[in-house]
């Protein structure tokens, strides 16, 4: 009996906790509402953007009830919006009536205290949209998110509204997660993945026409995520070739475009744009701990890329937290191509290949093959000043002399050693190694480093946002305080008041 009553009692104290956590959630929600209704009163973007920040915060603690109650506290009775945002989430038919109803009383409360209703503005409507868009995609339930996205999309491209840019973007980046999260793998011609490319193509179009950058920005980087997803390479280069990223895009969308242009031009073998794309990613990556997948990524095809230069990235990149556990299968990667061990190579490659096919890297971690006998006969011309072919081709694992020699030639003909080959005889000699000092290569890495850092300056210049108008309001007090100079003037040469008092006019000025 004594257990039955404590039940009843934690079970009552909870309660009461769990609805002032709603209370909460719903009013959080609504003083979003306000901000989104100043932004489109004052045309300021900023209020905007920290409506959307909060998502982050609010994401835990949505649910349908939450959600119900915060659109029947803001639409009007009846209204066909707040039946379809409320439906959408999934809500019971006989709790969604009850909000309704008790909305319905709210609403003849106020009308009976000569209240008139507010208009609801269309932002507040997508701004719904995509805390549902959250809610059903965290829960995932991606049929009913890929169907309630496709017509939220349609809705937003009808609006044609700028103070809906920033919600448009986050409204198609939930749309292409709920359809690639549908697609069947591997992925076919008539895959989700492939189904969306026809609105996101006119998205783009739409939004280069309304000159709306923020939504420009993020669908340019979905349909190079969504070619990558099917490996049509040709086609992302043929986008990126025929488009200009906004210039005025915000920090995470031009992390995440360098991140697929990378990408794209490792597969093209230009690893010296890949590296260059690679290492912006990773250095405008967020620190927060959300957003460690994207470093990790990032992280891994430049090891990747920097590997196939003939470069050796450093130990500490992999002893970071984020990435140790992460990137331990390409540190022994590393280790075997530092040696030049073939047999390691393949070893690690054999054993980590299911991480590496998830990754995305497998194919160009497989043309690895040639860097790693490279790097050995590096290894052999630093360490023998002469050596057999033969001696070679048991190092290095080879089958015969010929294809040793024909490696060592092309190793000679792209710059990886200063030796010659004397084929009568069967050996390699070394050439005496210069002073890397009396060549351009510490200024060359001297100056990239210089321009690293005057890069991420004038990237940060134009980071930096002002209020919308701001110089127009400074213009009219400027004329204003002109004005009332010459009225003051005037007031003086006409006698009605002494200088004294315009003095004090003035000080006040």
């Amino acid at each position: 009996m004594a257990d039955t009553m404590e039940g009843v009692v934690s079970t009552t104290q909870e309660q009461p906790e769990v609805q002032n956590d709603d209370t909460k959630t719903v009013d959080d929600i609504l003083s979003n509402f306000g901000l989104l209704e100043r932004a489109v009163a004052e045309f300021d973007a900023r209020f905007t953007l920290r409506a959307l920040r909060s998502i982050s915060s609010l994401r835990k603690r949505l649910s349908p009830t939450v959600l119900c109650q915060a659109i029947a506290s803001t639409y009007p009775p009846n209204s066909p919006t707040a039946r379809t945002l409320c439906q959408a989430t999934g809500v019971d038919d006989a709790t969604l009536q009850t909000l309704l109803s008790q909305a319905e009383q709210k609403a003849r409360e106020d009308k009976h205290n000569s209240r008139d209703p507010k208009e609801v503005v269309p932002e507040i409507d997508i701004y719904i949209g995509i805390l549902i868009q959250v809610y059903l995609y965290d829960n995932k339930h991606h049929q009913t998110g890929a169907e309630f996205s496709s017509r939220l999309v349609d809705r937003i491209r009808e609006l044609n509204r700028r103070t809906l840019d920033s919600l448009a973007a986050k409204a198609y980046f939930y749309f292409a997660l709920f359809h690639e999260a549908l697609d069947p793998k591997p992925p076919s011609r008539q895959s989700p993945v492939t189904s969306i490319r026809g609105k996101l193509l006119a998205a783009l179009r739409s939004s280069v026409l309304r000159k709306d950058q923020d939504t420009q920005a993020a669908v340019l980087t979905l349909l190079l995520r969504n070619y990558i997803s099917t490996a049509d390479i040709t086609q992302a280069d043929l986008l990126v070739a025929q488009t200009q990223f906004p210039s005025t895009a915000p920090n995470n969308q031009v992390a995440r475009y360098l991140y697929y242009l990378g990408r794209i031009r490792a597969v093209q073998l230009s690893y010296t744009e890949a590296q260059a794309h690679l290492t912006s990613a990773t250095r405008k990556a967020p620190s927060s701990a959300v957003a460690a997948g994207f470093y990790q990524s990032s992280t891994k095809f430049l090891v990747v890329v920097e590997l196939l230069m003939g470069d050796i990235p450093d130990r500490a990149v992999f002893s970071q937290p984020r990435l140790e556990r992460a990137l331990e299968p390409y540190f022994r990667l590393v280790q075997a191509v530092r040696v030049g061990d073939l047999h390691a190579f393949q070893q690690v490659v054999q054993t980590h290949s299911k991480s590496f096919h998830q990754d995305g890297t497998y194919t160009l971690i497989l043309r690895l093959r040639q860097n790693v006998i490279k790097t050995g006969i590096r290894m052999l011309s630093l360490s023998y000043s002469r050596i057999s072919l033969r001696d070679i081709c048991i190092r290095l694992g080879l089958d015969t002399e010929e294809s040793a020699e024909y490696i060592v030639a092309k190793a000679i003909r792209d710059g990886v050693i200063e030796a010659t080959i004397d084929s009568e005889k069967g050996y390699m000699e070394t050439k005496k190694a210069g002073d890397v000092y009396a060549t351009r290569e510490p200024a060359e890495a001297f100056h990239e480093r210089i321009r690293a850092c005057l890069t991420i300056h004038d990237e940060c210049v134009k980071a930096m946002r002002y209020p919308m108008n701001q110089h127009r309001l400074e213009l009219k007090n400027a004329q204003e305080a002109r004005e009332r100079e010459r009225e003051l003037a005037k007031e003086i040469q006409d006698g009605d008041i002494d200088e004294d008092d315009a003095a004090g006019d003035f000080e006040g000025l």
